[in-house]
């Protein structure tokens, strides 16, 4: 008879040494559990051979197979009320191709030549993050990329790229040349809808199939199951060797299948929420939702997130639908990861897709996170900043210059102290990501009528913002040379042709790339910008007087010990200069101004009295 003490602290997989190999699972209700192994060759491999397991007073199975498994093929035979199942183990570490074996592994064969003397990039402030977001595919795919491992992991490890026959820098070489920290990519655990045998299908991976194993398509062997898992810690240590952090975009809110899931055919009951009907709940808006808050589930989330932090070095993690894990489960994992490492970053979208069971008050909302130790997106900031991700309707950089919309960007700019954040750390800014138009799209959807230089200015005028804004930027990749997936919104499962980082773009848009290149550069020397508590900005941050519609502010008393004493930003959105008043005389320095950023002085005003470029900002200091 089972207790309901739960095994909170039992290890579960397939923990492989050479002598012995012990197998355990939990399934409370299962009748019965076998495990069934088999040989490493196809050809040897017919039925299996079954093991039986016994089931402990906790609901664990487990078997010890003595002598040495490694490599060998292995799932779990569950009956549950007279019905048989295959499942693969939740817990598995490396798997065949397409996922549906586990395999016994000896990870020290998968580490590349001296991991163990991989190290992180120094980040003193996780206010001094600049996120960047990828999809492994789109990030080498094309063929203008230079890079030869297109669409793969290894295309993370190829220095020097530049797109061919220019010396324009692509690859790697660009993440370096631009400036950014992180690079967070989308999931590149094993998800369920890409065929891992060819090389023409896409997914962005929101479909969780395998959570502990890199996804095989990346793989220049999907087929060999320790080739996905050196492969993807070669591309996080050549990403650290070359100063960049990596986050990984991880989906524990639902799976892809239900009954047919893994946790479908261990305890469906448990790992999964219901309606007042009986039925799966769909918070996710995908046919399902795991029950973060149940023990075993919780255990499960946090166990998987530290062993990509221990196992493959991982700096960061993004939670997808972040409002349908319980609070305590965050704020318990978020303590877990920092005693890994203070400075692993967490955020998460603070929303669901629909509605769902887990009471309002539980879920890991935006303000509830404050003092948790996990950050947030600001979508209020985003939709302020360029409108709604979708429709034809405006924001502040595109002409909507109404209070409101004003209020919302000044909160933006503050880090949310004042709203939703307790300290800076844990506001996301951003004006676009993978979701929905990007923001080139978006500029031209709801501003038809703009030339292309307009469009460029509201582009740039955007991430100027969120790039001088208190908290944390976070970028789509290829915003810094106007991405576009030519319209298309939810492009989740589109070919490469409309998903592709098309790198030709920087050639014809360099002046843009440079724009973001010096923003970034300014951001990076000037740590007013990176004010790390909501006191200091308070203290030090304040807004101007100026026209309405203009924002203006300055950054006071070598503000966060900048070597600059006084700092003054202006955003002007509208299509005609303005003239702005300073607040002191004496001689200030402009370093961004219309369509030029960096650090060097680029004039020098003795004036009181200023002329903002339209669309533009500028930045000036003494």
């Amino acid at each position: 008879m089972m207790t309901t003490e739960y095994p909170l602290n039992r290890s579960l997989g397939a923990n492989y040494n050479p002598e012995q190999t012990e197998f355990a699972v939990w399934s409370p209700k299962a009748n019965n559990v076998d495990l069934i192994l088999y040989e490493p060759d196809p050809s040897q491999q017919n039925g299996g051979q079954v093991v039986k397991m016994n089931q402990d007073q906790q609901g664990v199975w487990s078997v010890t197979v003595h002598g040495n498994q490694k490599n060998k093929l292995y799932n779990y035979i569950v009956e549950i009320d007279n019905e048989i199942k295959c499942a693969v183990d939740p817990y598995a570490k490396a798997v065949i191709q397409n996922g549906h074996k586990g395999v016994v592994v000896d990870l020290a064969e998968t580490n590349p030549v001296e991991w163990e003397k991989d190290q992180k990039p120094p980040l003193v402030e996780l206010e001094d993050s600049i996120l960047y977001e990828m999809h492994v595919k789109d990030f080498s795919i094309s063929p203008h990329s230079g890079m030869e491992h297109k669409g793969k992991f290894l295309a993370f490890t190829e220095e020097g790229t530049t797109i061919p026959k220019t010396e324009i820098k692509t690859g790697i070489a660009h993440l370096k040349e631009l400036g950014i920290t992180h690079i967070h990519l989308l999931p590149i655990f094993d998800f369920a809808t890409v065929d891992e045998s060819v090389d023409y299908q896409y997914n962005w991976g929101y479909d969780p199939q395998n959570y502990n194993v890199p996804e095989g398509s990346y793989a220049r062997d999907s087929a060999n199951p320790l080739v996905r898992i050196r492969e993807a810690k070669e591309m996080v240590k050549s990403l650290h060797r070359n100063g960049i952090r990596v986050v990984m975009d991880v989906v524990y809110n639902h799976t892809y299948e239900t009954i047919n899931s893994n946790f479908g055919k261990l305890a469906p009951e448990v790992y999964y929420r219901f309606d007042e009907h009986g039925n799966y709940s769909n918070g996710s808006g995908c046919g399902n939702e795991i029950a973060s808050e149940h023990p075993m589930v919780r255990k499960f989330i946090i166990d998987s997130v530290k062993y990509w932090a221990q196992e493959y070095h991982i700096d960061g993690f993004r939670f997808d639908l972040m409002a349908l894990h319980d609070q305590e489960t965050m704020e318990l994992l978020a303590q877990e990861l920092k005693k890994i490492d203070p400075s692993i970053l967490i955020y998460g979208e603070p929303w669901t897709a629909d509605l769902s069971p887990l009471p309002i008050e539980k879920q890991m909302k935006k303000g509830v996170q404050q003092e948790s130790g996990v950050a947030v997106f600001n979508d209020d900031f985003r939709d302020a900043l360029k409108g709604s991700t979708r429709g034809e309707d405006r924001g502040y950089v595109s002409g909507k210059l109404d209070e409101e919309t004003i209020e919302k960007v000044k909160v933006g700019i503050m880090g949310g102290i004042d709203s939703f954040s307790f300290d800076p750390e844990e506001a996301i800014n951003y004006v676009s990501a993978h979701d929905d138009l990007t923001l080139w799209d978006k500029i031209k959807k709801s501003n038809p009528d703009a030339n292309r230089e307009d469009k460029v200015r509201m582009n740039n005028l955007a991430n100027a913002i969120v790039l001088t804004s208190q908290g944390i930027p976070f970028l789509h990749g290829g915003v810094e040379f106007l991405r576009t997936k030519y319209g298309v919104e939810n492009s989740y499962n589109y070919p490469d042709a409309i998903n592709q980082l098309e790198w030709e773009r920087k050639v014809y848009d360099y002046e843009t790339f440079e724009y973001y290149q010096g923003l970034i550069e300014l951001r990076r020397e000037h740590p007013a910008f990176r004010m790390n508590t909501a006191d200091q900005i308070k203290k030090y941050l304040q807004f101007l007087d100026s026209p309405e519609g203009v924002i203006a502010y300055q950054l006071q008393e070598h503000a966060n010990g900048d070597l600059w004493e006084e700092i003054i930003v202006i955003y002007n959105p509208y299509p005609e200069a303005q003239q702005i008043f300073l607040p002191t005389e004496g001689s200030w320095k402009i370093v961004v101004a219309d369509q030029q950023a960096g650090v060097e002085t680029l004039e020098v005003l003795t004036d009181k009295q200023v002329i903002v470029p339209r669309i533009s900002t500028m930045v000036l200091y003494k």
